[in-house]
C-alpha cells in the first residue's frame, strides 16, 4: 500500500533521541516536510524530558483508527503514545524498556503493513540490554520481524559516499566463515539494484580484499577463492565493480572519490574509515526488508541524556534522504 507518512520509532526511551528530536522540531526543519511525521513513543516521557530539556513544543497525539483518515500536518509532534512505566525522567539504560521498544517496533512494522508508509526511521536502541545476543544488530532484529532473515542488507550512506559491510556485527574470528562468493555476488545484487530503483543511478562499487594487502602466506587465499570469482561473475550481469582492493588504501582520496558505494568483508574494515570521512552525516539503511528502514548512525549516548548537548544531524539527514526517495 502506498502511502506517504514517515514512521519514527523513538527507541530507547533514555537515549539522546527525543532531545535531537526537540532541536530538530525546533529548528522548523519539519515545516518544510510535506510527508506526515508520525512518531511512536511513551508521550509522558516525551513530555516530561521537553520540560527539563527547557523546550516549548506543542504536541499532538493522535491514535492508531485516526491514519490516514484525518489531515496530519508537521506543525505539531504528532506522536502516537506507547505506555511505558517509568519513575526517573532521565536514567541509566536498562532491561527495563525492552518490552516497550518492542511494543513500539511492533506497531511500526503493523502501520506499514496495514495503513501504509514511505520508510521507517528508528531511534538508537542499546543492543546489549535489548537484544540479549538473541540477533546481532537491530538490522538482523528487523529482517527476523518480517520474516526476511538472511535477506538484509546494511548500507551506510552519504550521498557522496555509502558502504557496506558484508558481515555485520560478528566477532572477528567468526567472519572468514560467513563470507563467500554467493553472499556477496547476493549483496552486491540488492545495494545495485536500490541505488538504480530508489536514487537513479548506475553506482560504481569497489569490493576491498580480506587480508591486509589482498595477500596471504596461508594456503587458502579469499581473494582469489572467493573475493575475484564474485567480481567476474557480477561484472558478467552487468554491474559496474571493481576489486578486490587492500583495504589499507582505498579510502584515500584519490581513490574512494572514485566510487559510490565501498563493500568491506567486516564491519569496522568499513565503518571506522567512513566515520572519521563523515561523522554523524551519514544513515544506516536496510535494504531487503518489505520497507525501507533508517536508523541514525550513532548509538543511545546515555552518557549525554539529558545534558542537551548532542547534534541532530543524523536525523536530520535521515528524513531528508526519505523525502527525496523514488519510486516508495
Amino acid at each position: 500500500m502506498k502511502n506517504n507518512n514517515i514512521i519514527i520509532v523513538a527507541g530507547e526511551p533514555y537515549s539522546v533521541f527525543f532531545e535531537i528530536f526537540f532541536k530538530t522540531f525546533k529548528k522548523k526543519f519539519f515545516k518544510n516536510i510535506k510527508n506526515p511525521i508520525i512518531l511512536i513513543a511513551s508521550k509522558k516521557v516525551l513530555y516530561k524530558q521537553m520540560i527539563r530539556l527547557n523546550y516549548n513544543l506543542k504536541i499532538n497525539e493522535i491514535f492508531y483508527n485516526e491514519i490516514n483518515k484525518i489531515k496530519i500536518d508537521n506543525k505539531k509532534i504528532n506522536i502516537l503514545n506507547v505506555n511505558f512505566n517509568f519513575k526517573k525522567t532521565f536514567d541509566k539504560i536498562s532491561s527495563k524498556s525492552n518490552n516497550y521498544i518492542n511494543n513500539c517496533c511492533n506497531l511500526a512494522i503493523k502501520i506499514i503493513k496495514e495503513k501504509g508508509a514511505k520508510a521507517l526511521i528508528n531511534g538508537p536502541i542499546d543492543k546489549k540490554f535489548f537484544l540479549k545476543k538473541k540477533y546481532p544488530g537491530m538490522t538482523e532484529y528487523f529482517a527476523a520481524k518480517t520474516n526476511k532473515t538472511n535477506e538484509e542488507v546494511m548500507l551506510i550512506y552519504n550521498k557522496k559516499l555509502a558502504v557496506s559491510p558484508i558481515t555485520t556485527h560478528l566477532p572477528l574470528k567468526k567472519i572468514f566463515k560467513k563470507i563467500s562468493k554467493e553472499k556477496i555476488i547476493f549483496q552486491v545484487k540488492k545495494i545495485n539494484k536500490f541505488y538504480k530503483k530508489h536514487l537513479k543511478m548506475n553506482p560504481y562499487i569497489a569490493l576491498t580484499g580480506l587480508n591486509p594487502h589482498c595477500e596471504t602466506s596461508d594456503k587458502f587465499s579469499e581473494e582469489e577463492k572467493i573475493l575475484t570469482p564474485a567480481v567476474k561473475q557480477l561484472k558478467k550481469n552487468g554491474i559496474k565493480i571493481t576489486g578486490p582492493h587492500p583495504a589499507d588504501t582505498i579510502f584515500l582520496k584519490k581513490n574512494y572519490k572514485l566510487c559510490d558505494v565501498i563493500i568491506g568483508m567486516y564491519h569496522d574494515q568499513v565503518l571506522t574509515p567512513f566515520k572519521t570521512l563523515y561523522g554523524f552525516k551519514a544513515i544506516n539503511i536496510t535494504i531487503g526488508l518489505p520497507f525501507i528502514r533508517i536508523t541514525l548512525d550513532h548509538g543511545p549516548n546515555n552518557k549525554m541524556v539529558g545534558k542537551n548537548l548532542s547534534t541532530p544531524t543524523s536525523l536530520i539527514e535521515a528524513i531528508n534522504f526519505i523525502k527525496n526517495l523514488r519510486d516508495i
